[in-house]
């Protein structure tokens, strides 16, 4: 069959869309098969669809043609239900019921989208009362129906929450209502199904449309428990030798049921019958690991973890009391004793919440909870040591390193249960055992472990700490590689214990000097190296010199460009303490060694060199580390002691720039290291810098409009403030930028250039108002900040809003008195409704809800202004919401109590969860 012929009874529109379908599944063509998925999506977005489909679906062609009826239908319902009159939906219900019934031994996946649209409708469809009922009652009376079912009765509680219908916060209290009142029904027809029903994949759909219906939180927990519809999936997760797909069905309805019954006064029968299923787990876990079946041990950790988080706060509070059994935690502890690190990991949660609600507790309770503690952390050395026969380090990007850092964060969470101190000298107890002598993944792991606490032992120690210093500074040639890494790392973490211990300085150095001169050990050297020069700057001063030659051979020593960065931040943290001139100096040769190199790749005989050796970015990087960390105090106008260093810099920057201006990314490093720069000597180079660099960075935003651009020419307004030439910036800036914004798509395009502009022009609200609000472009500033509003974009967004609420809030004044505030009053009365309005609009419709406290930041902003003209701009915005018939809106009442509400808050906080809670009324 080359092509589909026209068929006798088959509208047009079918027959072009069985035209279409057949060469997106059958033609060779590539580009036949591109134009055919266009089309197609092109016509499932048109209103003809709708028949189109249902036509399709009562021909039944073919499963490919078939199952692009079911999809699109689907898709109306989701996103365009809004084109259908009324009149209509009843018919659309009926058919799609025929629909799902004539179909079903077509094709699974097509029931589901057949069962997803129908469920939409029957959501968006006030006039039909509990869909779940009308189901039931239609294909409860055949067993042969009840596949289909099943999934109609899976799919309506999943679909609830779906956002993209955007059913409002009333239609789904209405849903639930009904559903509440249904789920009695339910529960019954599955007690009854679970009863006869011996096929394996039905049994999985009972478990799933039952966790389904846990997860809406409105199942009857009481009267699950008392017919007892829990015992089948608990049966299931006792027996390891099912399928694999059976018992992950059931492992997730007995999860779906913890999560529902959150709530034990409510549901206390459920949870009895949860807590005692889950305990009677034990023997199935150990089951599980006899027959090295790791996913049903990772299932059943989910179960034992789920019951401990659910159980959490009467664990604590009543600890080995009722409920609160501590045999739970021995539950958790089997999983982190299992020999796949992914089984104890499913327990992390858990042992976090558990560690920040008992260190609010007295001392006598931590002390119940600290032999867990210690059974964990045992556990985790265990789990944290490598395979015997490796023979490296481990690789950064290796799963097991991932791994390693989270049980190296949990340790320290959980350590001040038991003590990080006395934890510490446990640890090394067990490698300093001279009964037996670990081996050297045990060493490394028990190791690993103490470098996590290592910086919250008791610096007066004078016993443990300075063993396990020997004890690694004593390491015997031989040693594998990975022991000798972390012994470097955890040097590093002791740093504060010893720069309360001095004498231990000298040794210190000497080990991780020759740390560095290892290539597998240089960059934890460096990174340790500068753990001790930033906790003991005072006494690291004196080998300060030495640590400048140290980084000028950096290179030599197979140190990673990110140990590198870190420990030049080290160095110039201890160079900050010496006397001005000592810090000219140091500084000088650290930032010379970088210029330097930077120069000679700059000319034309190393263009043949490799990228890396000629990336500039590597040493800009450094420039930036160096002059970031620059920290002096400077007395009685003395000179800041870099102002001759960064100036004397600025050719080779300006010629940096100059050749790379096309390359986004270097360019954003020549920005970021030119922003330490100023920061660093500020208002000493305004004479001599600031004009070169606002001429340099406004002609390389008009060739190639870098964002990063903006950013420095905030730096620079914040610097120095108000200055002739920053205002000719500003205008410069302004005019391509609003140009770029103002482009279909354009603030959705460039999240960059709007954050950077925005906060370009807070910077002159904070430092210029009267020449920023007075200058001609602020009008289209303004009105593309009102766009702007609609930003989804979070750093965006935040500038927009910070923006607006800098001119709120703007109370300066200048010379002549009060002109300054009536040009601000000017600029609020006319666009403050605007702001209001359309922040409005943004929340309810655009904006994601992470965004709102800004918005309501924003309000705060106006209604500390003026709050009875706010109140007045807030009535008309909420009287200028959309009125079109629409599930997801508000009452009148509603709205108005929004409005009271909002304008008598007594502060921002209330008004971000007023706000909050009324668009859910929306969405």
């Amino acid at each position: 069959m080359s092509e589909i012929t026209e068929s006798q009874g088959i509208s047009v529109n079918a027959q072009n869309v069985l035209q279409a379908v057949y060469k997106l599944y059958h033609d060779k063509n590539a580009t036949e098969k591109e134009k055919a998925s266009k089309w197609l999506g092109e016509f499932q977005r048109s209103v003809f669809a709708w028949e189109t489909a249902d036509e399709l679906l009562r021909c039944k062609k073919d499963v490919e043609s078939t199952y692009f009826a079911a999809q699109t239908m689907r898709t109306k319902v989701l996103y365009s239900f809004q084109e259908l009159p009324s009149q209509t939906h009843e018919s659309l219900k009926e058919s799609l019921l025929n629909h799902i019934e004539q179909l079903c031994n077509l094709s699974p996946i097509l029931v589901t989208q057949l069962s997803l649209a129908l469920c939409d409708l029957a959501l968006q469809m006030p006039s039909w009362k509990m869909p779940a009922v009308t189901f039931m009652q239609k294909y409860g009376k055949e067993l042969s129906h009840l596949p289909y079912l099943l999934e109609l009765l899976t799919v309506l509680p999943e679909e609830v929450n779906n956002r993209t219908l955007r059913l409002g916060e009333n239609r789904r209290a209405e849903i639930l209502e009904d559903m509440e009142n249904a789920a009695p029904m339910v529960v019954d027809l599955l007690k009854a199904c679970v009863e006869i029903v011996k096929d394996e994949q039905l049994l999985c759909k009972i478990f799933k449309c039952l966790g389904s219906w846990f997860n809406l939180r409105i199942l009857p927990g009481n009267h699950v428990a008392r017919c007892k519809l829990l015992d089948p999936p608990f049966s299931v997760l006792k027996d390891v030798t099912v399928s694999s797909n059976l018992y992950e069905s059931a492992c997730d309805c007995i999860c779906a049921a913890l999560y529902s019954s959150e709530d034990i006064a409510r549901h206390s029968d459920l949870i009895m019958i949860l807590y005692q299923g889950t305990h009677s787990l034990r023997e199935a876990y150990q089951n599980a690991v006899a027959h090295e079946d790791t996913d049903k041990c990772l299932h059943l950790g989910r179960v034992f973890t789920e019951l401990a988080e659910n159980l959490l706060e009467i664990l604590v509070n009543l600890p080995g009391e009722g409920l609160g059994d501590l045999v739970t935690l021995d539950l958790l502890l089997l999983c982190n004793g299992h020999c796949q690190y992914e089984v104890t990991e499913i327990t992390f949660n858990f042992w976090f919440r558990l560690s920040e609600m008992v260190y609010l507790l007295h001392n006598s309770t931590k002390r119940i909870f600290g032999p867990y503690i210690e059974r964990l952390i045992c556990t985790l050395v265990t789990h944290c040591q490598m395979e015997p026969d490796n023979d490296k380090i481990l690789d950064s990007s290796d799963d097991f390193y991932e791994f390693r850092l989270r049980a190296s964060e949990l340790v320290r969470d959980v350590v001040y249960v038991v003590g990080a101190s006395e934890c510490f000298v446990h640890l090394f107890s067990t490698l300093n055992n001279n009964e037996a002598i670990p081996t050297w993944d045990v060493t490394e792991a028990t190791l690993f472990i103490m470098s996590s606490i290592a910086k919250y032992v008791d610096l007066s120690d004078q016993v443990v700490v300075p063993q396990v210093l020997q004890a690694i500074f004593s390491l015997p040639q031989g040693t594998h590689i990975a022991v000798y890494h972390t012994s470097v790392q955890l040097v590093g973490e002791l740093s504060a214990w010893i720069e309360k211990h001095p004498q231990m300085l000298e040794y210190t150095l000497s080990f991780l000097t020759t740390a560095l001169q290892n290539k597998e050990l240089a960059s934890v050297g460096a990174i340790s190296l500068q753990y001790l020069c930033e906790t003991c700057q005072n006494q690291m001063a004196q080998h300060c010199s030495a640590l400048i030659q140290l980084m000028q051979v950096s290179d030599d020593l197979n140190v990673s460009a990110d140990a590198t960065l870190r420990l030049l931040k080290g160095v110039v943290t201890v160079s900050s303490n010496l006397s001005l001139e000592q810090v000219k100096e140091a500084v000088g040769q650290l930032c010379s060694a970088q210029i330097t190199v930077l120069s000679q790749h700059m000319s034309e005989e190393n263009l043949q060199k490799t990228v890396s050796q000629t990336d500039p970015v590597i040493w800009l990087d450094r420039l930036a580390c160096i002059l970031r960390h620059v920290n002096v105090k400077l007395v009685n106008g003395a000179p800041h002691p870099c102002k001759e260093i960064v100036e004397e810099m600025w050719p080779v920057f300006k010629k940096v720039l100059e050749k790379f201006s096309y390359d986004n990314r270097i360019v954003e490093r020549w920005c970021r290291c030119l922003r330490f720069a100023i920061r660093c000597v500020g208002w000493s180079v305004q004479a001599t810098l600031l004009q070169p660099v606002v001429e340099t960075i406004t002609l390389v935003y008009a060739q190639h409009a870098h964002s990063c651009c903006l950013y420095l020419g905030s730096v620079l307004v914040d610097e120095y403030g108000s200055q002739e030439m920053l205002l000719a910036m500003l205008n410069s800036f302004a005019q391509p930028t609003l140009a770029i914004l103002n482009e279909e798509n354009g603030l959705e395009d460039h999240p960059d250039t709007v954050d950077d502009f925005f906060r370009l022009c807070s910077r002159f609200m904070e430092k210029s108002p009267i020449h920023f609000l007075s200058h001609s472009c602020c009008p289209s500033i303004l009105q593309c900040a009102l766009t702007g509003l609609n930003h989804k974009h979070r750093d965006a967004s935040a500038s927009v809003t910070k923006f607006l609420r800098n001119i709120i809030e703007c109370s300066a004044t200048d010379q002549n008195g009060n002109g300054m505030q009536n040009i601000v009053s000017s600029v609020v009365s006319k666009y403050g409704g605007q702001i209001v309005e359309q922040s409005l609009q943004s929340c309810l419709f655009h904006i994601p809800t992470f965004l709102y406290p800004d918005i309501a930041e924003l309000w705060w902003s106006i209604i500390q202004r003026d709050r009875q003209t706010f109140s007045m701009w807030f009535m008309s915005a909420l009287k200028n919401l959309p009125t079109e018939t629409s599930l997801a809106s508000a009452t009148p009442e509603q709205a108005m109590q929004f409005h009271t509400e909002v304008t008598q808050a007594k502060e921002w906080k209330k008004v971000s969860y007023l706000l909050r809670d009324f668009c859910r009324l929306y969405r």
